[in-house]
């Protein structure tokens, strides 16, 4: 019986695509029906999106929730029906009176712990059915804001057109971020509105402990790079444990019971993180609680 691929594929997203296209093609390269991203990217979108194989699928939900990188251009002068260049401009106004200083304070209004609302064509289901199919079945989608952290919001360069700001941006965030949000919501602050005409994802930030990487854009692979591979897999399963979680090395005793799902004694961390044997081999991703190190997920087979 051939064995199933396992691991992270960090791959560079072209603009066109949906995540789900690229869940597609990987599926069909690795052989395999189970795979998964770890976080949406709009169509227009590109840059780092990480692609679990196999059994790394299960590491997908800490992808998902951690840290985002983005460079963006944010248009001052015109809103669009999805707060990004893919949809039809609403309305606009004239950005040639905003001054540098308005512009600066508009952004830094927008930094740290904020309350946002998420686009309404987005994929958050309302009634369990996704926010942007209500929208463009003709219903008014009113969001609930929710707290989201913008640790950086840098302006990096900026172009005046004749009506129109456009701004080049570096956004350090949260996971749930939409940085679409950020642009109609600089310019719904500066009185013009603002939409999104470029989003690059560069960076996916990894746990926060001594050596810790995430996945950059630097070592992200084409889906052209990958069709050329024999195996499209470019991150193994311990290798990529080892990346985004600290690490915890357990002897024969606790690796036996890591593979049928018990507990360990703890060791005093605050985040989960990975546990792996002798031979690294990753067991498992745990959590302290109740003062346990409880298994979140298995991840080696209970036989081995």
């Amino acid at each position: 019986m051939p064995v199933e691929p396992t691991g992270l594929i960090v791959v560079d997203k072209p603009g066109g695509m949906t995540s789900h296209d690229v869940v597609s093609r990987v599926r069909r390269l690795a052989r395999t029906r189970r795979v998964g991203h770890g976080g949406t990217l709009d169509p227009m979108a590109t840059g780092v999106l990480v692609i679990g194989v196999g059994r790394a699928t299960r590491l997908l939900t800490y992808v998902i929730g951690s840290d985002k990188v983005y460079r963006a251009t944010i248009r001052l002068g015109q809103s669009t029906v999805t707060d990004d260049a893919e949809g039809d401009v609403v309305s606009a106004v004239p950005a040639d009176d905003i001054t540098d200083e308005g512009i600066r304070a508009g952004i830094a209004a927008l930094t740290g712990r904020i309350s946002q609302v998420p686009s309404a064509v987005s994929a958050i289901k309302v009634n369990g059915q996704r926010s942007y199919a209500r929208v463009r079945a003709g219903e008014d989608v009113a969001l609930k804001p929710r707290e989201v952290t913008v640790a950086r919001f840098d302006l990096l360069a900026q172009r005046r057109l004749p009506g129109l700001v456009d701004l080049d941006v570096e956004v350090a965030c949260s996971s749930g971020t939409y940085v679409r949000a950020l642009a109609r919501d600089l310019g719904a602050a500066l009185g013009v509105g603002g939409h999104l005409t470029a989003l690059r994802r560069t960076l996916v930030a990894a746990a926060s402990h001594a050596g810790a990487a995430g996945f950059t854009l630097a070592e992200a692979a084409t889906l052209d790079d990958l069709a050329e591979r024999d195996d499209p897999v470019t991150l193994s399963l311990a290798e990529a444990a080892g990346r985004f979680f600290p690490r915890r090395e357990a002897n024969p005793d606790e690796e036996r019971v890591l593979r049928h799902g018990g507990s360990l004694a703890p060791i005093g961390l605050t985040s989960p993180y990975a546990v792996f044997a002798a031979d690294g081999e990753v067991l498992a991703i745990v959590a302290e609680r109740d003062g346990r190190a409880r298994p979140e997920v298995v991840l080696a087979p209970a036989g081995a």
